[in-house]
Formats: C-alpha cells, structure tokens, sequence
C-alpha cells in the first residue's frame, strides 16, 4: 500500500489506494483500520464513520461469500467524497447490487440473523453499483461492488 500523504492543494490529482486483504475473518478488521488512517491523513475524518460502515459490509460480503482474496480500493472524489471498491473472486451480483440503484427494497425476513448488509450499504451510500468481471487469462474474474459516500450520507448515517 501507499505511504498516506498530506492532503494536497484543491484541484489537485486525485489519491488512490489499494490493499489486498487474504481471505481471512480479520479482513474486515483490517479494511477498517487502514480506511481510518487513510482518510486521517487526507483530512477527511468527517467521513470515517460513515466509510467504517459501509466498507466493513462490503469486505465482510467478500469474505463471507467468496473463497479467494479481496482487494479493496479507496479513491478520492471531488468534492470530498469517497469511493470505497471491493473486488472478491465470486462472479455472482447478490441483491440489492443487482439492481438498478435507487432505493432497494430488501426482502431479507425482520426476524432473519442476517442478509442485511448491503441493503445498509445501498441505504447509505449517496451512490452505488456492481458489476461481474471477465476472467482474463490469468484466470481473474469475480465481482466488483462499490459505493460513494460524501458530506450528505455522513449526516444521514448520524442521524440513524
């Protein structure tokens, strides 16, 4: 992974950072702590809880229903917003990402342990999709979701 940076002057190149995360039951642990010290260094902390949220779900997705690695992405958008990816090596788009955004209506059961995750990260991210990727010759395929977040969900997650 990079080494985390000033912030830099506005108008300035984009950041970008990547980190491979095993398939391990600490991934989104570890997902979490780097997100904190990255957005920290970026001056972006008003936007940590909401990211913990929403990145824990998505790499906890990726662990929980692939076998293989995760790469997760953290990219900086204009107008201080966040685009957290999270690649995993299952090709299946599970719902609500196989729809079209909007607001998904979840039809996991209320008294249900599970299958609520992504309908939060939907819920609460101002943006997001996924798509399936092509295995390429090295045999990489798998899916990629993705949400964005900004100064607008950050006060809808603290008002929830």
């Amino acid at each position: 992974m990079a080494t985390v940076s000033p912030p830099k002057a506005e108008g300035s190149t984009p950041w970008a950072y990547a980190l491979q995360l095993p398939h391990d039951p600490l991934a989104p642990r570890i997902a979490r702590v780097t997100l904190r010290a990255v957005l920290a260094g970026h001056g972006l902390t008003q936007l940590v809880d909401s990211a913990e949220l929403l990145t824990s779900e998505l790499v906890t997705n990726a662990y929980r229903h692939s076998t293989g690695s995760a790469t997760l992405r953290l990219r900086a958008l204009a107008g201080a917003r966040l685009r957290v990816s999270v690649w995993d090596t299952n090709p299946y788009i599970p719902p609500p990402f196989d729809q079209r955004p909007g607001r998904p209506r979840c039809p996991v059961r209320v008294d249900s342990d599970g299958g609520r995750g992504l309908f939060l990260v939907c819920h609460y991210a101002d943006a997001w999709g996924g798509y399936p990727l092509r295995a390429d010759p090295f045999g990489c395929g798998g899916k990629l979701l993705w949400c964005e977040i900004g100064p607008q969900a950050v006060d809808c997650v603290a008002a929830a």
